[in-house]
């Protein structure tokens, strides 16, 4: 009975830690035994960082329930894996078969993670998966329509009715990935009227309006395993019978900064958990810019299109006749079954048509998140050029594949002009010491 304790039932509860058992006993051990009034834990639910425990790592729980909207896709994996490496429990909505979620389930440790089946236009099913949270990201984008969404659905008002519903149900954060030259008055240089980067940035205008205090992520151009970058150009679709590489221009005159897609998630991770980063604008981009030129020549080489194995690698434009046959039937393919082809326009004007150019100013980095020790792309890249070489039949170790010559670097484009330091902008203020 409630008479048998030497302290207050509040006093004991947090020496013992096991309230609920007790509460239990007291509730149904008899009924005389009931009591009217039994005290509440002094520790508020509501504020579940509180709870925190455990020195860190996947087995502990960290103080926050993250949401992560998009974890099936190419980045999510990675992002859902840096969030549970720092303890942290997880809520990942989905609207795809439940066998497609299976690789998740290894990331987070028993009990650390809860999958839940959603759809976008369904306010309800996002409000529930955000109501336990306190931190949300939101991954989900896309550059072709859908059978279900078109790309403003996803990208304009889907990103809008999320950061919404965050800010109904009182999330504390919400981090919201773009893409990098996000812009409501985008235009195309490939094709006409594309609205991939056109609805990103009606996307960000959408998601601040709702949820002010949203972290914007703009990434440029992401390799990895299974990505849209490198897997793409070493395909039997990007080239023509006579083993040219068509590129938009040649490849000249389009800077590229691609980022690792590991550093990515590290960075959308670090975003989400830094309390400076509220209400900020960064641009994830690599280490290193270089020409596109440079870097198809790399790719393709890396990739075993070399003289020493009986290809006779070189660049072609995209106006060659065999190359916008092919282009023709993946986008008649895309528009008729509403499937991403092989090759698809709108990710090829965003990958090889667009230069990646910085804000400047008051925009930030990785730098700024304490993230510097970024991938190059020469040694990660070039292992994943290896992973779809042509010269798989071969077998080959990565050393023994033809290193090709380095890709050129080149000086990043900024849109506001860097001004260098100079020390005249230094005051200093002179005296005069006594003796």
């Amino acid at each position: 009975m409630i008479t048998r304790f030497s302290q207050s039932l509040p006093e004991y509860f947090l020496r013992n830690g096991n309230f609920c058992s007790i509460r239990a006993r007291l509730q149904y051990s008899s009924a005389e035994n009931v009591p009217e009034n039994v005290p509440e834990p002094l520790i508020s639910s509501s504020n579940v960082a509180q709870f925190r425990k455990g020195p860190g790592g996947r087995s502990s729980f960290s103080g926050n329930v993250v949401t992560v909207f998009g974890s099936t896709g190419f980045t999510g994996l990675r992002v859902v894996n840096r969030l549970a490496k720092h303890g942290n429990q997880l809520i990942l909505p989905y609207r795809c078969d439940a066998y497609f979620v299976k690789e998740l389930k290894v990331m987070c440790d028993l009990g650390q993670v809860l999958f839940f089946p959603f759809q976008l236009n369904d306010d309800e099913s996002i409000r529930k998966a955000v109501k336990h949270s306190n931190i949300v990201i939101n991954l989900i984008g896309t550059y072709i329509d859908t059978v279900n969404y078109s790309i403003y659905d996803t990208n304009v008002e889907g990103a809008g009715k999320i950061a919404r519903i965050c800010r109904e149900m009182g999330v504390e954060r919400l981090v919201h990935v773009s893409a990098m030259n996000a812009d409501p008055s985008y235009k195309t240089r490939f094709i006409k009227n594309g609205a991939f980067l056109k609805s990103k940035g009606m996307g960000e205008q959408a998601v601040l309006a709702e949820f002010p205090n949203a972290t914007i992520i703009r990434p440029s151009v992401l390799y990895g395993e299974f990505d849209r970058f490198i897997y793409p150009m070493l395909t039997r679709w990007r080239k023509n019978p006579l083993d040219m590489v068509y590129a938009f221009n040649l490849g000249n005159g389009i800077y590229k900064m691609p980022l690792f897609v590991n550093d990515f998630s590290n960075g959308v991770a670090k975003a989400a958990m830094d309390p400076t980063a509220v209400g900020k604008t960064y641009e994830f981009v690599g280490p290193h810019c270089y020409e596109m030129c440079e870097l198809l020549d790399f790719i393709c080489l890396k990739g075993g299109l070399s003289r020493e194995y009986s290809f006779y690698y070189r660049r072609i434009g995209i106006r060659e006749p065999w190359f916008l046959f092919i282009s023709f039937l993946c986008y008649t393919f895309t528009k008729l079954y509403r499937r991403p082809g092989f090759i698809n326009w709108e990710w090829f004007d965003f990958v090889e048509a667009t230069s990646d150019v910085l804000t400047g100013g008051g925009t930030r980095t990785l730098k700024d998140l304490g993230i510097t020790n970024l991938a190059e792309f020469e040694e990660a890249g070039g292992r994943h050029c290896m992973q779809m070489s042509f010269l798989k039949p071969y077998e080959l170790d990565y050393d023994d594949y033809p290193h090709p010559p380095l890709p050129l670097r080149s000086p990043p484009l900024y849109k506001q002009k860097q001004t260098a330091f100079d020390v005249r902008d230094v005051l200093t203020e002179q005296r005069a010491f006594g003796l």
